[in-house]
């Protein structure tokens, strides 16, 4: 089911405060997409922090799938881009309260078959880049620094 990017966005506030309340255990994937020239992909989500700079991805039940397999899914809704779990390799798994949950992130890269994307509700804007430069002085993931340098 397709969620409109208005009721994203009007329904951010209110379950990030419910999980500042309820701090429940949560697992999520982040994707760093690359294509053989060099370039990566960064996306502007339609919700929540919709200034900042960051990667594709989302949440995932550990006992239903992988990371990999949550990635490839992820990477498939939110851009129409199909990459088989085996082809994405883990980055760096690190747990974090950023949001007030108590959340499980895994950062994973593989290479896009494509650079055309066909963007879900979820994401604003995407751009495949060379280096972060060109985005000048924009507000960037944690995440997105992050899986660059590993």
């Amino acid at each position: 089911m397709r969620v409109p990017a208005i009721l994203l966005r009007a329904g951010s506030p209110f379950l990030q405060l419910w999980w500042r309340i309820r701090r429940p255990t949560t697992f999520g994937v982040k994707a760093l997409l690359r294509l053989p020239d060099g370039r990566f992909l960064v996306v502007r989500h339609s919700y929540a922090d919709v200034h900042r700079w960051g990667l594709p991805g989302g949440g995932y039940q550990p006992a239903r799938e992988t990371p990999s397999e949550a990635a490839a899914r992820e990477v498939h809704e939110e851009l129409g881009l199909r990459i088989r779990p085996t082809d994405f390799t883990i980055l760096s798994s690190t747990v974090t309260t950023l949001e007030g949950k108590h959340d499980t992130l895994t950062i994973l890269t593989a290479f896009a078959p494509s650079e055309s994307t066909i963007l879900s509700a979820e994401i604003a804007e995407a751009r495949w880049l060379k280096d972060l430069q060109e985005l000048g002085d924009a507000p960037l993931s944690r995440w997105l620094l992050s899986a660059l340098i590993e």
